[in-house]
């Protein structure tokens, strides 16, 4: 998938879309703390642009405010990174930099990946925006399988997501990344029913990424370990994981 056919399966109002190029130097004053960061969005982005920006006034769904967090927009920017840029801490740089929620496309190496979070106010400075949770990533490359793709894209429609508020309509992004993700490992992509069913698939898919990790690492070990009480005990382990993920992967 490239960029182009991402932003027009979301199939946007006309009057929503900007295009245009945003200075890096916005970045490294609103993103960048240190000065490896302000390094890293100076050599690692080629190019950002502000393709749209999704408002009440033009896609007609009414903003969000709680005591936690104020939508009054969604962002959706497109960053060119260079070959070598480390694109996760690029990617945390940007959600940091921009006030709003962010749909935020990665170009890199031909490769396309998406990221999405939520943002909250500052408990700690008055007026100023924090994440509210961990980055979600999507790699929408060529490497996706074409069937799940063609699912994610048939999902992400903005006419299919919630229009009660700003917030129900970026989650509904959010849940159709998640979806995917579970697509990855199941190889079937099902949008969740309910807010309660998302929260559980994001729990089993944590409990997925943990889990396998644990796996590579005891597979590692046990084929470096000489002593056999030592690789029986190992592989116990690892035939106990196994089970644990496969339940895990049941609750996707």
């Amino acid at each position: 998938m490239k960029a182009a056919d991402f932003v027009a399966a979301l199939d946007l109002p006309a009057n929503t879309r900007l295009d245009k190029r945003v200075p890096k130097k916005m970045l490294v004053e609103n993103g960048a703390q240190t000065a490896a960061d302000k390094r890293r969005i100076n050599e690692g982005i080629e190019e950002i642009i502000w393709v749209a920006a999704l408002k009440p006034t033009n896609i007609g769904v009414p903003e969000y405010r709680d005591e936690v967090r104020e939508y009054l927009e969604i962002a959706l920017l497109k960053v060119i990174l260079r070959p070598e840029a480390k694109a996760a801490r690029l990617a945390e740089l940007v959600h940091r930099a921009v006030p709003y929620p962010v749909v935020l496309l990665i170009v890199q190496d031909e490769g396309l990946t998406l990221s999405l979070t939520h943002k909250r106010w500052s408990q700690g400075e008055a007026d100023k925006t924090v994440l509210d949770g961990e980055l979600i990533f999507a790699d929408l490359g060529d490497a996706l399988d074409a069937g799940l793709a063609r699912s994610f894209r048939d999902a992400i429609s903005l006419t299919r997501q919630p229009q009660v508020t700003i917030h129900a309509l970026y989650q509904g992004w959010m849940d159709a990344v998640l979806a995917l993700q579970a697509a990855c490992v199941t190889g079937v992509f099902t949008i969740p029913g309910s807010p309660e069913r998302a929260e559980a698939r994001r729990d089993a898919l944590q409990e997925c990424i943990s889990l396998g990790t644990a796996i590579t690492a005891l597979r590692a070990a046990a084929a470096k370990e000489k002593q056999i009480p030592r690789q029986v005990g190992l592989n116990l382990e690892l035939k106990q994981l196994k089970t644990k993920l496969a339940v895990a992967r049941e609750k996707l």
